[in-house]
């Protein structure tokens, strides 16, 4: 008997725990046969937020009056500073000391600056011209020159259009500078062709300078080209010729101060072949120095721009700026 109720015990035992375990389980196979109900609400479109893009940067890096055989460390500190600075390298002529020959291309500029060949646009100087024609300048750099015998081309770096200018202008067959001439008529063509660009110039001579042989410094026989790079609202233009730095505010072709119309120049010649004593300063000049070697660089964006001097290593001077162009393309303003 007791067996009996022993082995009923159990079973109603396991009977309780088989309906507690059912009830318990019920809801979550319920709730996992019931089917979801769609919402009702309308999702909310959410607008992201406008991302600003950013704007768009070339770099142009240079100088001019750059390698010499007799003084190379100076074309090698600079060279250098270009190594580490991506863009388009401008060379300010004066390239290849002492003649500008095939034989100071090959031995003198390429050793230093030579590695940056393909991303470089160069300006004739007046030591390229030590032989009538400049034939190792055009022999070394090719259609990278421009036309041979004529050194004046221009390019693009994105909204801006640059000018390369052949500033020796008694050159044997260039005609000159002034007004008509073909390297002027050609570059009031080229301007015209590019109405709304910011427009940045160089060659190898300055306009203005505080240099102390004014004859060596100052070349009024390129007036008439600034008159048509101001005419065409010209924002830059960049020398060379004096080894020496030197910033000028903004002023016209007669050397007016003018901060609105105005055309910025900077003589950066300063790429390592010698130093040249500065004078008196001239009217405008802003910054001068004649003790470092150095590149310039600027950075184009669309409608404006900045410049910074960079001293070779173990030099202190420096100089920094900005400007915005005066040709202000739509997506500018």
């Amino acid at each position: 008997m007791l067996g009996y109720i022993g082995r009923r015990n159990e079973l109603g035992l396991r009977l309780r725990r088989g309906l507690f375990l059912l009830v318990l389980g019920a809801p979550t196979a319920v709730l996992a046969q019931t089917p979801s109900r769609p919402s009702t609400d309308k999702p909310k479109h959410v607008q992201p937020p406008k991302k600003r893009l950013p704007d768009r940067a070339f770099v142009l890096v240079g100088a001019g009056d750059i390698a010499s055989c007799k003084n190379p460390e100076g074309a090698r500190a600079t060279a250098k500073l270009i190594e580490q600075i991506p863009g388009t390298v401008f060379a300010a002529g004066d390239l290849a000391y002492e003649k500008g020959s095939a034989e100071d291309f090959k031995n003198c500029y390429d050793p230093a600056w030579g590695r940056f060949k393909k991303r470089t646009k160069p300006a004739l100087g007046n030591h390229e011209y030590e032989e009538p024609t400049a034939s190792g300048y055009f022999q070394y750099w090719g259609a990278q020159a421009g036309p041979a015998g004529k050194g004046y081309y221009s390019f693009d770096l994105g909204e801006w259009h640059i000018v390369v200018m052949n500033t020796n202008c008694s050159a044997q067959g260039l005609g000159g500078c002034d007004k008509g001439s073909p390297q002027e008529r050609w570059l009031k063509e080229d301007l015209a062709k590019h109405p709304n660009a910011c427009v940045l110039a160089y060659g190898h001579h300055a306009l203005f300078s505080s240099g102390f042989f004014k004859k060596h410094a100052v070349h009024p026989e390129l007036k008439q080209l600034w008159e048509d790079l101001y005419a065409a609202h010209a924002d830059l233009v960049l020398a060379g010729h004096e080894h020496s730095y030197e910033r000028f505010a903004m002023q016209d072709p007669e050397g007016d101060p003018d901060p609105v119309h105005g055309i910025r120049e900077i003589v950066a010649g300063t790429g390592g072949r010698s130093h040249d004593l500065l004078g008196f300063a001239t009217p405008n000049s802003e910054i001068r120095d004649w003790g470092t070697y150095g590149v310039l660089k600027l950075t184009l964006f669309l409608g404006k721009y900045t410049w910074e001097f960079i001293p070779e290593e173990g030099k202190s001077f420096r100089d920094s700026g900005s400007g915005v162009c005066h040709n202000q393309p739509a997506e500018a303003k």
